[in-house]
C-alpha cells in the first residue's frame, strides 16, 4: 500500500537577491541545496519545498543570477511580488539602511518575515517591526547564523557538559585588513564605511555579539565601548575616493549576568595572526577553550601548565601544547542553511523558533548603547527589552514604551 506524499510549497520573496550575502549564503549555500536535496523532510511522507522569486533593482544582474542558480522567476517590481499570494514569506538582504522599510512593506502585505541583521538602524524601529508582526499574527525570524557554526556548537556542548565550571570571562578577536581599494580591490562594499548608509562595524557586528553572548553565556547587562575610524579615506566601486563617516574598529567590554566579563575587539583595520577571523576564548574555574568558526581547543585544569614570570630567560613552555582539539562529534550543516530549515519548519508546522524580530532588536539595542558609550565615554546600562503594549495603530514604537 503506497503512502501519499505531502509537499508544502513555501513561496519566498528574496529581496536584495544579487547582494553578496544573499547570493552566496542564502541562495547558493542554503535554499538551493534545500531544493536539490528534495526539500526539508518532516517525516516519511511530508516535505517542505521552497519556491523562490528573486527581487532586485538591476534586471541585468537578476538575469545573470537566474542563469547561475537556475531560479527562473525574478522581477525588479517588489510590489508585484508582494501582491502575489503564491509567496507567503518575505526575506530581506539589502543594505542595512533600507531593511526596515522593506520589512515593513512585507508586513503590510501580510507576509511572514525573515531577514538579515541588523533589522534596523535604531532600536525603536527594530522593536516597532516586531510589534507590527506580532499584531498582524505573522511569523518572523532574524538571521543569527553564527550560533550554528561548528566552533560555536562545540563551545556550547562544553558549556552544557559543565566543562568550564564557573565561567569567568570571554575574550574575542574579530577582524581582518579591509583593503582600501587604492591598489588592491576592496573586499567590503563602500557603504560599510558610511554611517549615513547604515555602515559601521558597531551596527554590523554587535548584533552578532549580542546573540552569541545572550545564547551562550548570559544576558548583556552593560557595555563600555570605544570606536575609531582608523582609515579615513577609501575608494568606492566607481574608483572614486570618499571620506569614511563610520567607524572601522571598536573595542568593547560587556558585563553579563552572574558577573561574567566579555571583551570583544572588532576591526576591519587589523592583520590576522590567530587561527581564524573570529576566535573566542572562554576561561572558567575548571578549564578553558578557544573556539574559531569551525574548530575548538580545550585545556582542562589538570592540563594547565604552571608558568613562572622571568623575562630574563627564554620561555620554557610552549603555550600551544597541552591543548586538545575537540573532535568532530556531529554533522555540521552550513549555518545559514541550518537556520533556514528551522524557520521554514516554524512557518509550516508552527515549531518553536526563538530567533525572532525581538531577538534582532536586542542586537540593534546593543549597537545603539555601545555607540552611546563611545560618544559619552562611559559605561552604559543595557536595559531589558520587553513586550510593549500596542497602540491602536499597532505602532508600539516609541522610546518611552520600549525600554525599562
Amino acid at each position: 500500500m503506497s503512502v501519499r506524499t505531502t509537499t508544502h510549497r513555501v513561496g519566498i520573496i528574496i529581496n536584495g537577491a544579487t547582494s553578496r550575502i544573499a547570493t552566496n549564503q542564502h541562495l547558493l549555500h542554503s535554499l538551493i541545496p534545500i531544493i536539490e536535496q528534495g526539500g526539508i523532510k518532516l517525516n516519511e511522507w511530508e516535505y517542505i519545498m521552497p519556491d523562490l522569486i528573486l527581487v532586485d533593482r538591476d534586471e541585468g544582474k537578476l538575469r545573470q543570477l537566474s542563469a547561475r542558480t537556475g531560479i527562473t522567476k525574478y522581477t525588479t517590481n517588489l510590489d508585484e511580488a508582494l501582491d502575489n499570494k503564491q509567496y507567503s514569506v518575505y526575506f530581506d538582504a539589502r543594505l542595512t539602511g533600507l531593511r526596515a522599510d522593506g520589512v515593513l512593506k512585507g508586513i503590510e502585505a501580510g507576509k511572514h518575515i525573515y531577514c538579515e541583521k541588523p533589522t534596523a538602524t535604531d532600536t525603536d524601529a527594530a522593536i516597532g517591526l516586531y510589534n507590527k508582526c506580532r499584531a498582524a499574527g505573522l511569523k518572523h525570524g532574524v538571521v543569527q547564523d553564527k550560533l550554528w557554526l561548528p566552533g560555536l556548537i562545540k563551545l556550547k556542548r562544553l558549556i552544557e557538559n559543565d566543562f568550564f565550571g564557573d565561567i569567568l570571562s570571554v575574550k574575542a578577536d574579530f577582524g581582518y585588513w579591509g583593503f582600501e581599494g587604492n591598489t588592491v580591490p576592496a573586499q567590503r562594499p563602500s557603504w560599510s564605511y558610511r554611517k549615513e548608509d547604515g555602515g559601521g562595524i558597531i551596527l554590523d557586528m554587535f548584533s552578532h555579539w549580542r546573540y552569541i553572548l545572550d545564547n551562550l553565556f548570559g544576558q548583556v547587562k552593560a557595555v563600555s565601548c570605544l570606536g575609531s575610524t582608523f582609515i579615513p579615506h577609501r575608494v568606492n566601486e566607481a574608483g572614486r575616493s570618499f571620506i569614511c563617516t563610520a567607524e572601522d574598529s571598536a573595542f568593547a567590554t560587556f558585563e553579563l549576568e552572574q558577573g561574567i566579563i566579555a571583551q570583544f575587539n572588532s576591526s576591519w583595520a587589523t592583520r590576522v595572526r590567530r587561527e581564524d577571523l573570529l576566535t573566542m576564548q572562554v576561561d572558567g574555574t575548571k578549564g578553558s577553550a578557544v573556539a574559531g568558526l569551525r574548530h575548538c581547543f580545550t585545556q582542562h585544569y589538570c592540563n594547565t601548565p604552571r608558568p613562572t614570570w622571568n623575562p630574563d630567560m627564554e620561555q620554557p613552555i610552549n603555550f600551544f601544547d597541552n591543548w586538545s582539539k575537540v573532535p568532530e562529534q556531529e554533522v555540521y550543516e552550513n549555518a545559514f542553511k541550518a537556520e533556514w530549515q528551522l524557520f521554514l519548519r516554524h512557518v509550516v508546522k508552527d515549531e518553536h523558533f526563538h530567533w525572532n524580530l525581538k531577538e534582532g532588536a536586542k542586537g540593534v539595542q546593543l549597537a545603539e548603547k555601545a555607540t552611546q558609550s563611545w560618544q559619552e565615554r562611559r559605561w552604559i546600562t543595557v536595559p531589558d527589552l520587553f513586550d510593549t503594549f500596542l497602540s491602536p495603530s499597532g505602532q508600539g514604537c516609541g522610546g518611552s514604551n520600549v525600554l525599562h
